[in-house]
């Protein structure tokens, strides 16, 4: 974990605080290139019912359309919180290269339960047992603090 990418992490974040503001739930997440540009920052949308607008699939979806194999490859995708199983096999099947993560998987579910949220629609699984060939890297102390803030701020919107 270095500079730049704690740079990127700070982004999701900003893009996981939007995201709650404009009704979604606290999701951020940042496509880089090998060569260091962003080439594409989306959060949630699943406001508007549909449960599938998670960034980090909307992500795949526009690597798999605009960018080669090999740049797939190569890319990196930030987000503030581990993918969920449905974004972690688009993930994949995208041919998409390293995940850095803020929050894990683990954390989600424990903020959840001690939140008394519901549990989601799908296992909560590591991208690891979805994707096991993906490299990944998170979750990362203190910035996981600020995504736990900003589920529980979820929560009292909620």
């Amino acid at each position: 974990m270095n500079d730049t990418d704690l740079r990127h992490l700070r982004r999701c974040l900003e893009l996981a605080a939007e995201a709650l503001e404009q009704g979604n739930g606290p999701f951020g997440s940042v496509l880089v290139g090998e060569d260091g540009s962003v080439l594409l920052e989306d959060h949630n949308r699943e406001g508007d019912g549909d449960g599938t607008r998670h960034p980090e699939l909307e992500i795949a979806r526009w690597a798999a359309a605009h960018l080669s194999p090999p740049a797939r490859a190569a890319a990196t995708v930030y987000t503030s919180g581990e993918h969920c199983p449905m974004c972690a096999a688009a993930h994949a099947w995208a041919g998409l290269g390293r995940i850095v993560f803020a929050s894990s998987t683990a954390q989600l579910v424990a903020w959840r339960r001690e939140l008394g949220a519901p549990a989601g629609p799908v296992r909560p699984l590591p991208i690891a047992e979805i994707a096991p060939g993906i490299p990944v890297e998170g979750p990362v102390p203190g910035l996981d603090d600020e995504v736990h803030a900003l589920h529980v701020r979820a929560h009292q919107q909620g």
